[in-house]
């Protein structure tokens, strides 16, 4: 071998073993998250939705069609010519001082839509935030998936004490680290599918603010409030490992009212099975914005969101999953057109406030402005 040869051949492994040092770092990074282990990994292989090391969906569910991939996906989404996947100008938003009792009656019971799948929900006199991320990006790096212009309206500082904190699933753009840990101080119960509160220990939150549980169980509180963890059609996982960890949505319920927000989910029986374990929902909050033909089944076009929202006997919908981050390949506000096409002549009433609109409970005729129509 010469010595130019030899010189290469050097530079190539010193690259290689660079890149995977580089790798292993990140990946490492506290940010990442845990796996469960020890007594939570005993706990969640006697589910019977964990099998061969992993959560299962109730049907077979690939996350993406035959012959797409991540890096796939990743390249096309770079060549495509897909226009206006983001809006050209911010959003128009409504915030309020969530801590003041005065603009906000911790009484009345309120939804507010914070973009996405994130929600601030007052109920039965408690406070409830769901998959809160408060950080400009839902990814692992700070490029990628960032926020749409005008949507970053709160922080962990703006937030009151919050009584129960929700995580539907582990993936970045539900569970920020950033946002989970500044709200430490402030979350008096943390709920989460099985596996999910390995994450939260690793990142130092006590054992005793920790609620995990499986498909189809409740957590029961005080004045009748329980917490219902239904099942969804997705997947987990923040780096290399796929579903160590359970995804969910949940049935808030108290005497006075029930709500469902159903996390990501592709259409599928559940809902059927849903409805039939609860008299109907006063408001469903229903994935419904980041479909995608390479991945029909893990998340829902706007027209099933409205056939789950029938099937649920909703008296109203909201769409999730939409407004903040781009993720799929179509224009931004096309969830918002065909959701208010395909829900005309229903039954159910449906909403579509602002980002930080508060959204009434006991005044279900509220109207909203079609505002996406205004925004270029």
């Amino acid at each position: 071998m010469n010595r130019r040869l030899r010189m290469i051949l050097i530079i190539v492994v010193a690259l290689g073993v660079g890149l995977g040092l580089g790798a292993y770092a990140m990946l490492h990074q506290v940010k990442f998250g845990q796996d469960p282990s020890g007594s939570r990994l005993a706990r969640l292989q006697v589910s019977p939705n964990f099998r061969n090391g992993e959560f299962h969906n109730i049907l077979p569910t690939p996350t993406l069609v035959e012959g797409q991939s991540t890096l796939r996906i990743l390249w096309d989404n770079l060549l495509a010519k897909t226009e206006r996947l983001r809006p050209q100008q911010p959003l128009p938003i409504v915030r309020l001082d969530l801590r003041d009792q005065m603009v906000l009656d911790r009484d009345q019971d309120t939804v507010i839509w914070l973009g996405h799948s994130s929600f601030y929900i007052q109920l039965g006199g408690y406070r409830i935030l769901v998959d809160p991320v408060f950080s400009d990006h839902g990814s692992p790096v700070s490029f990628a998936n960032t926020i749409f212009p005008g949507t970053d309206l709160y922080t962990a500082a703006d937030m009151p004490e919050i009584d129960y904190l929700i995580i539907s699933h582990d993936h970045w753009d539900h569970l920020d680290h950033a946002t989970v840990t500044a709200l430490m101080s402030k979350v008096k119960n943390v709920i989460c599918p099985l596996g999910v509160a390995a994450h939260f220990e690793h990142w130092g939150y006590p054992q005793e603010k920790l609620h995990e549980a499986d498909w189809n169980s409740a957590l029961r509180f005080e004045n009748g409030f329980a917490i219902h963890v239904t099942p969804a059609r997705h997947y987990s996982g923040r780096g290399l490992t796929k579903n160590k960890a359970l995804w969910a949505g949940f049935v808030l319920e108290t005497p006075q009212r029930r709500i469902f927000l159903s996390g990501d989910t592709g259409y599928g029986p559940h809902f059927a099975d849903i409805a039939r374990a609860f008299d109907g929902f006063d408001l469903v909050a229903l994935d419904g914005g980041q479909y995608d033909p390479r991945w029909p089944l893990i998340h829902m076009t706007p027209e099933e969101a409205v056939r789950a929202a029938e099937e649920l006997r909703a008296k109203s919908m909201l769409l999730a999953h939409v407004g903040r981050f781009s993720i799929a390949s179509h224009p931004w506000d096309e969830p918002f057109m065909r959701v208010v096409e395909a829900s005309k002549n229903k039954k159910f009433c449906l909403v579509i406030p602002k980002i930080g609109e508060p959204l009434k409970l006991d005044g279900m005729g509220q109207a909203f402005d079609s505002w996406w129509e205004d925004v270029k």
